[in-house]
Parts: C-alpha cells; structure tokens; sequence
C-alpha cells in the first residue's frame, strides 16, 4: 500500500486559506462599500425599557409596484424578512420590532417598472436608532444622494461620512500601496514617503474622530471608528509587523460598546483581523497555528469589553474552528467559555465539542449507529464489507455549500477503480429536514450507500459522533477503529499513501 500511488502535492495556498476561513462567517454584499462577514451571538435585543416599535415607510417613485421587504441584521447575517408586503403600488408602512432597535436592515424591493414585467431585486442598507424614517425612492436608481430620507439623521450621516471618507482615503492607500511595493527602503525617497504617509494617517484618523464626536448621539457613528489605520512599522520584518499590527488590531474600538454585535462592520472588521494572519500562510499547518494566535489575540482583547462583545468574538472564532477542524483553536476557547463574563451562545457546543476530541480521537472504537435508507428502510452500521480495508463515514448535510464541492470531489474520486477497492464509504445525511434530503439524494446517483440520520443535526448518531457542523470524516478499519479524520479528498489519498 505504502507504494500504490504518487503523493499528491498540495494545493493549499495562503489565500485560498484565508477565504475558506472567512467565507463561513459571513455572506458578501456590495451597496457603495463592501460587507463581507460574519457575526455570532443572539439575544442583543437593547436593554431600554422606554423603546418602542419604529415605523418604516417607503414611497416608491418609477415602478409599477413592489414586493417590499424588511431583513434585520444579526447573528452575523441578515435573518429572514420579518415584514413582507407583496403589490405595493405607492407606499407602505412597516413596523420595526423593537428587539432590532436600534440597528441596520435590508430593504429589498422586487419590482415591475410596467405591469407586464418580471421582476427585479433591489436592495438597500439602512439603519434605524430612536425615530421613524420616511423613505421617498426609486427602486432603479439606489444612490444615496437620490433619495429623500425625510427628516433623518442617521442615513444622511452615515453616507455622507462614506462619501467624505472616501475621498480622504485614497491619498492614503495610494501611499500605503508604494511604500509596502518599493524596492529601495533607504532611499530619501522612501524616507519622505514613510514621513508622508505618517501625516496624513493622523490627519485621517483625526478626522474620523471628529465625526465620532460630532455625531456620538447616532447609531451609525460607532462605524467610524472601524475605517481608522493604525500605526505601520515598514522597516521591519514581516513577522515583527504582523505582531506589531495585532497587538494594536483593536486600539481604535470600543470594546465595550455592547451594539457593536449588531452591526456588519464588526464582522468585517475581525474578517479583516483574520485575513492579516492568513497572508503569512502557506499551508494548513500554519493555517491552523496561525488561526490560532489569531484567535487567543483576539478573545484576550474582548475579554476586557462587554460581555456581550466579548461572547461575540469567541463565537465567531469557534464557528471558524469548527468548520475547518482546527482543533488547537478549539482548545484555545476553553478558558474562554469557563469565563462568567463570556456570554457565549456557543457555550454547550464548545463544550460538545471538545469532549468529541477528548473522545473520538485516533484508536478509539466508531460508534454503531442505526440509520434510514431512502426508501425507507432501516438500517444498522455496525461494520465495513469484508472486501474492503478501509469505512469512510462522511457526515454531511445537502444544502451545505462545503459538503456538496466535498461529494462532488469524491464521486470523481471514487469513479476510479483503484480508489474505491480500498473503501466501503458510507455518507450520513444529519439534515433536519428528511425530505429535502430524499430530493437532494435523487439527484446524486451514489456509488456508495447513503443514508439519513433521523433527528438531523440533534440525532443520536450527531450526538455519538460529535457532528456539529458539516462535513466531518472518519476513516475506520475492520475493528472500526479510528485511523483518520481526514478533512478533504487530498488527505484521504495521503492517509493510504503512508
């Protein structure tokens, strides 16, 4: 076995790395700036007993109607509407429930320019604080300085400050991209260059200040702060900069403003903390170590900010984690979730989750499990077919985008015959749903036995085996005992290539 086949090279590189781990946390959007990721935590409803429900209302100019609808931003993401209006000819009115408040939303309109049309999406960021908003737009032409907010304040400001920032940002970037390129670091050149770019980063960042305290009675003022640059060493190693710029990440941030958790900019904020580490990768085992430090940086940081922030951040680092299986992170959040100022809404699945690694590790007996066949039949793993050396189990679930390229890879994989004479795969479905999983199982084809475990993600089998996010491995031999946990097809050709 040890000769059947070449080693496959890698092909982790230091970008893809970093994008895999930060594509979990968040889904893009673009409207004039970029929102990339990911927050964590629920429950940030605003402790003040005098909020009331807001209301919303959009007047649309230049369409045949609209289906409106209204999405708050939280736990990361923009949930699911909570208002949704179809055939709005004019105007409508929304109610914003006051456990959003204050907070931004997404305003989305499908509309018809003529009555005879399909329709097309237009989206829209807005924020909401201690007053109603009146909304005059047209759906087609979605630039802030075309449309009416009324008599608001928050809006107006926040726009403005973007449109301001950007204009005093570029200088600055257009310095930062010479000195981090220019091959001469001791010329008078440089020197200038290193003495100008200083100047105006404190200018900017003075700017900035003042547009937080001209405006500190608004929400969207404690976003300013996350558009400041910290100080650059250039005449540094890399290693010496990266430290110099984490350990000074979050000197600009109120940390102890518990509405940072419900705000995108957050998010993109420690997406961009990440992605600092995540140049100086070159390969998963420095990912892993690097995400890692990342990490422990990071929560130290939080743990002396709000409660609240400080949960945020160490939910936003296990969801990473757990998705890419870096188990030395996972340790890392242990000290973290035994602090009572942590409040964690990942607390019992940390838990889960360490004891998993404590458990379920290399040597350890797979549990048997019992399972449901498309057809409906039940079934029981107990055991591989005794003409293979090897089970695989992948646990997966069939709307998830990291499972599906996983399946696709191993079906190209499995095809060939001198692959799938080693193995008796199994795929174990943990959907909550059974029949979104029958359609999705239709679709496949498999060469391999799939099956559903029912309860999903809260199954026994999920529970036996650790499953709290998908796809999860295991390599087991006849005894089914733990060999490998692989995390990819690549490690799967490696474990037989030992």
């Amino acid at each position: 076995m040890n000769n059947r086949k070449l080693n496959r090279q890698a092909v982790d590189i230091a970008g893809n790395l970093t994008e895999q781990f930060c594509r979990m946390f968040s889904k893009s959007r673009i409207f004039l700036f970029l929102f990339i990721l990911t927050g964590i935590t629920s429950g940030l409803a605003q402790n003040s007993g005098s909020r009331k429900a807001l209301q919303l209302t959009v007047q649309l100019r230049g369409v045949y109607d609209a289906k409106v609808s209204v999405s708050a931003y939280g736990n990361g993401k923009y949930q699911a509407p909570f208002s949704e209006i179809p055939d709005v000819k004019e105007k409508v009115q929304i109610s914003i429930p006051e456990e959003h408040l204050p907070g931004q939303f997404l305003l989305r309109m499908d509309y018809r320019k003529k009555a005879e049309d399909q329709s097309y999406p237009a989206e829209f960021v807005l924020f909401m604080n201690k007053h109603d908003l009146a909304l005059k737009l047209n759906p087609l032409n979605l630039r802030p300085d075309s449309i009416d907010f009324g008599n608001d304040d928050e809006n107006p400001v926040y726009y403005g400050f973007l449109k301001g920032n950007e204009e005093r940002r570029q200088q600055l970037v257009l310095l930062e991209q010479v000195l981090g390129g220019y091959d001469s670091p001791g010329s008078q050149f440089y020197k200038i260059a290193k003495e100008e770019f200083e100047k105006r980063r404190v200018g900017y960042n003075t700017w900035i200040t003042q547009q937080e305290s001209q405006h500190k009675d608004l929400f969207v003022s404690r976003l300013f702060a996350f558009l400041k640059v910290i100080p650059l060493r250039w005449d540094v190693p890399a290693e010496e900069q990266l430290k110099d710029q984490a350990r000074h990440y979050f000197d600009e941030i109120n940390l102890g403003d518990e509405l940072l958790v419900k705000t995108q900019a957050f998010s993109d904020f420690l997406n961009g903390y990440v992605a600092m580490f995540g140049r100086h990768v070159r390969n998963e085992t420095e990912r892993d170590s690097m995400f890692t430090r990342a990490g422990r940086m990071a929560c130290s940081r939080a743990a002396l900010g709000h409660p609240k922030v400080y949960g945020w951040v160490v939910d936003y680092f296990y969801s990473g984690y757990e998705t890419y299986g870096i188990t030395s992170g996972m340790k890392m959040l242990e000290k973290h979730i035994q602090n009572p100022n942590c409040l964690t809404s990942k607390k019992q699945e940390i838990v889960r989750r360490l004891e998993g690694m404590e458990k379920l590790v290399e040597g350890a007996v797979a549990p048997s499990f019992e399972a449901e066949l498309a057809n409906g039949m039940q079934v029981r793993f107990n055991g591989i077919s005794k003409d293979k050396s090897y089970g695989l189990l992948i646990f997966y679930e069939s709307d998830c985008s990291y499972c599906k390229e996983l399946i696709q890879g191993m079906k190209t994989w499995y095809g060939k015959p001198e692959n799938s004479a080693w193995f008796d795969v199994i795929t174990v479905a943990v959907d909550d749903d059974q029949e979104k999983w029958k359609k999705y199982n239709l679709q496949q084809n498999y060469k391999w036995t799939d099956v559903w475990a029912p309860g999903g993600i809260n199954s026994k089998v999920s529970r036996d085996y650790y499953i709290l996010s998908t796809p999860v491995m295991y390599i087991v031999d006849k005894q089914m005992k733990v060999m490998a946990m692989p995390k990819n097809v690549e490690q799967i050709e490696k474990f037989l290539n030992q």
